[in-house]
Order: structure tokens, then C-alpha cells, then sequence
């Protein structure tokens, strides 16, 4: 049966020649057999609007041409389907694929695995009717990315250095209440001051940061991050160390498994996947291999 392949594409991503990587990937999958269609959204909306039409339309796959922004739409449409996610990495982060050995940086690399189409299924958090498939962030690290989406200059990870420097200035400690249900459908009520709270369902955010490192996104639980206080100085210290998972031995820091996690804060915006997502109080649950997405086979 020949397969049906929606291409979800960011014209912006690849840095300006998204037009081009749209053409070499479309040949590529064309090549193998499949009929392939391109969806390109006005915006977010209309982007999401696009993938919806398709899964319900029956392609088999959709396929995002961007970062972890696109990744973001087709989570929304194709969270609970049948339809695949295949990812081809154009963005600047690309977390959800470095978690998920999808290579970035040679789009035919990743389109072959569209065509061998080795599907996986894996776990997705979810908040109201909001899906995520990395990490959602509630707390510094959120703060520095509303700081960032605020500033006109400059672009790059050089505003959300300069967003960070400007946030740390008056951060203080969170106190977060949190509800936590665990593996075994248990709940227990937590008061806990701290700098950040993480909920992850893959290990990193941010291009990298890899502030839930090993976290199993097929594990049916979600990894909940707290760096709990210390001092302004001490955080600047250890923060850069997420990149290489240093964090994981300060005493600081503590990783709790949950089923799902109501987590509540004043004055604390969220978001995930990057996305602006809204204020806490939100209840956050792990959804069981609510995805599938086309992946390296395994060894």
C-alpha cells in the first residue's frame, strides 16, 4: 500500500532555506513510493489546523520540518492516533530529537528514517488539553524565557544569557505546593521551596540542558525536577553545568517519578516545549505511549 506523508513545514527554519530542504526531503520520500503532501501554516494555528485535517484525512505519517516549535504542533494533532511522527531537525534546540537518536544537521539522514519507518511509541505529558513531549518548565527557567520572548534584542543564545542575568538579579526561591501521585496510584502532598521545577518527559530543554538526564520517555512516569535553594552566586555556578548533567550530584537537586503532579506557585508562568504555556496552578499527567514517532531501530 503506498503511504501517505504530510509534510509539516516551518518556512523559516533551516535558516532561509527551509524552501530548499522542503524540496530535497520531499524527493527523498517520493523516491520510496509515498505520495507527499505539504502543509505550510500561516502561523501556529493554522499550522495545527493543517495537521489535524491530515490525521483525520489518514495519512499515515506527518512529518515536521523545524525545531521543537513544529514538533509542538504535531504533538497536539497527533497525540492518541495512529498516525506516526516522523522529524526531520531544522530548529535551533532540537531536544525532542537528540532524545530520541534522530540525527540534526543532515535532513536526508533524517528523512531516511521516514522511509525505513521503524515506529516507536512513547510517553507524552499533558496539562488540560495541552500536550507536551519534552520538558515543561516552571520556574527560573521558565521566567528567563518569558524575560527573552520580551526582548527585541539581542537574537540567539545571547538573549537568554543576558535574560538569565537579568532574572537571577531578583529570583527568589519558589514555594511550590505539589500533589504527587506515583507509580503505584499513590498521592502525597509536598511543600517545597525552590529555584526551579522541571517536569520532564524526555532529559533536556533549552538546546541541550539536560536538566532530567536519562529520563525514559516510555517509562509511563514523568520526572519532576526541584533545585531547591540556594544561594543567587552558587546558582549561577551550577545552572551551566546542566549541559553536561553536573547538577546531578549537588545536593540541591532532587528527581521525583510521578504518575501525575498538581503543582502550584504564585506568580509563576509555565511553559513546555518551549511553548508559553500559563500560570500554575496546572495539573500535569503522564500520558502512556501516546505517540508514536518514527525512530533509529535498535541494536
Amino acid at each position: 500500500m503506498t503511504r501517505q506523508i504530510a509534510l509539516l513545514a516551518n518556512p523559516t527554519a533551516g535558516r532561509g532555506h527551509a524552501d530548499q530542504i522542503l524540496d530535497a526531503v520531499t524527493a527523498r520520500l517520493a523516491a520510496a513510493g509515498a505520495v507527499v503532501e505539504h502543509l505550510i501554516g500561516d502561523d501556529a494555528e493554522h499550522a495545527l489546523e493543517l495537521a489535524r485535517k491530515a490525521a483525520a484525512d489518514g495519512v499515515d505519517t506527518v512529518v515536521t520540518l523545524g525545531g521543537d516549535g513544529m514538533v509542538h504542533i504535531a504533538v497536539q494533532a497527533l497525540a492518541e492516533t495512529e498516525v506516526s511522527l516522523g522529524v526531520v531537525p531544522l530548529g535551533t534546540g532540537n531536544d525532542f530529537a537528540r532524545a530520541l537518536g534522530i540525527p540534526a544537521g543532515d535532513p536526508l539522514r533524517a528523512a531516511d528514517l521516514v522511509v525505513r519507518n521503524h515506529p516507536r511509541r512513547i510517553d507524552l505529558g499533558r496539562s488540560g488539553d495541552s500536550w507536551f513531549a519534552t520538558v515543561l518548565a516552571a520556574g527560573f527557567d521558565a521566567a528567563v524565557n518569558e524575560r527573552a520572548n520580551a526582548m527585541r534584542w539581542p537574537h540567539g543564545d545571547l538573549r537568554y544569557t543576558l535574560a538569565a542575568l537579568s532574572v537571577i538579579r531578583s529570583w527568589k526561591p519558589v514555594p511550590y505546593r505539589l500533589e504527587i501521585e506515583d507509580s503505584t496510584g499513590a498521592t502525597t502532598v509536598r511543600e517545597q521551596e525552590a529555584m526551579l521545577l522541571a517536569i520532564a518527559n524526555t532529559e533536556s530543554y533549552g538546546g541541550g540542558l539536560r536538566i532530567a538526564a536519562d529520563c525514559d520517555p516510555a517509562d509511563g512516569l514523568l520526572d519532576a525536577i526541584l533545585i531547591k535553594p540556594v544561594s543567587r552566586l552558587e546558582f549561577l555556578r551550577v545552572f551551566p553545568g546542566v549541559r553536561q548533567a553536573k547538577h546531578l550530584t549537588h545536593p540541591a537537586f532532587e528527581r521525583i517519578h510521578a504518575r501525575r503532579i498538581k503543582a502550584s506557585a504564585p506568580g509563576v508562568i509555565a511553559y513546555s516545549d518551549g511553548e508559553r504555556l500559563g500560570p500554575l496552578p496546572l495539573d500535569v499527567e503522564c500520558v502512556p505511549s501516546a505517540l508514536g514517532v518514527l525512530v533509529p531501530p535498535r541494536a
